[in-house]
């Protein structure tokens, strides 16, 4: 048996659709992630990925930003679940006093600066968990800082100025970083940077969704990240609430997110451009049988008709999806 991995045996299978989007693109790096998704069932983890391709986490991230664009990936939210081999070791206290009196580590100072920061000296179980940060994913002790004042700005901006985060909701805030390539100071802060402006942006994007009374879930995020990256200004993600509502006479967002994603993939992101759009799609003709048995009803509205189309397209694809190419 021939160890060449490119002659049968060992084929990979691109879908058509699949690969007419990548080809569209014009990003190469796209093209090699997604073959890596595919080599490595669909599961992306930001390091392993960025490992097997010899890329810095910012590109991999760039990469895997643009196949969810164009609904080739999932998003990245939670940490995908860890295998067995994968999960944290358990650590014991003689690990970690061996590490606290290792004049050589920067762990004891790091200790330091997180009591400071959350104004408690850490337990028992506490210590394990920044230990279990610390070795575990082997993120500099900055990195570690910067996840931790994160974690804590966003838990007190959610439950009120004196709430403090438990260490376990850290130690997972810090293994997402890692698990999404952010292991450098540089890396980190660029990391902040856009979950501020996410953050900041969502505010305004619910209050667009009539929103006003409550925070994000987890999947309501994924969704309006997906829309901040498309690059959809406030206008046209009210356009798209609005046509959601008149469809489904409610919010629904799996329906508003399809109608996005159907303008990005066509380059419409402006209320102008978006209705310019609508406009030039010809208008389709009844067919004969349909006009014998009955009367035809009145024409739906240009930006409701394409919702539904878009949605009909959708449910094809993965019809085709899960019959596999």
């Amino acid at each position: 048996m021939t160890d060449n991995p490119y002659l049968p045996g060992h084929i990979l299978s691109l879908a058509a659709e699949a690969a007419d989007r990548l080809v569209a693109s014009g990003s190469g790096d796209a093209a090699l992630l997604y073959l890596y998704l595919m080599k490595n069932s669909g599961v992306y983890r930001p390091e392993a990925a960025a490992k097997a391709l010899r890329w810095e986490g910012e590109r991999c991230a760039g990469a895997h930003s643009l196949l969810c664009r164009l609904s080739l990936a999932q998003p990245v939210s939670q940490p995908a679940p860890l295998s067995p081999a994968e999960e944290p070791p358990e650590y014991t206290s003689a690990d970690i006093t061996r590490e606290l009196e290792n004049k050589a580590s920067p762990f004891p100072a790091l200790v330091a600066e997180v009591q400071k920061l959350l104004g408690k000296v850490l337990s028992t179980n506490d210590l394990k968990c920044l230990y279990t940060i610390y070795d575990y994913t082997g993120l500099p002790a900055e990195v570690i800082l910067l996840a931790v004042s994160w974690t804590m700005e966003e838990y007190r901006r959610k439950y009120g100025p004196s709430r403090m985060p438990r260490m376990p909701q850290i130690q997972r805030e810090a293994i997402r970083w890692k698990e999404q390539g952010v292991d450098t100071v540089e890396g980190a802060e660029a990391h902040l940077k856009r979950l501020t402006q996410l953050r900041d942006r969502s505010v305004r994007i619910l209050a667009l969704l009539d929103i006003r009374d409550r925070p994000p879930v987890a999947r309501e995020k994924e969704y309006m990240a997906g829309w901040v990256d498309m690059g959809f200004p406030d206008e046209a993600i009210r356009m798209a609430y609005e046509t959601t509502v008149m469809k489904k006479q409610t919010m629904n967002w799996p329906y508003m997110d399809s109608i996005l994603k159907n303008w990005h993939q066509k380059g419409l992101h402006t209320v102008k451009e978006i209705t310019a759009g609508d406009r030039q799609r010809p208008a389709r003709k009844p067919s004969a049988a349909a006009g014998a048995t009955r009367p035809q009803p009145a024409a739906p509205g240009e930006a409701d008709r394409r919702a539904r189309e878009d949605m009909e397209r959708l449910r094809e694809l993965m019809r085709k999806e899960k019959e596999g190419p």
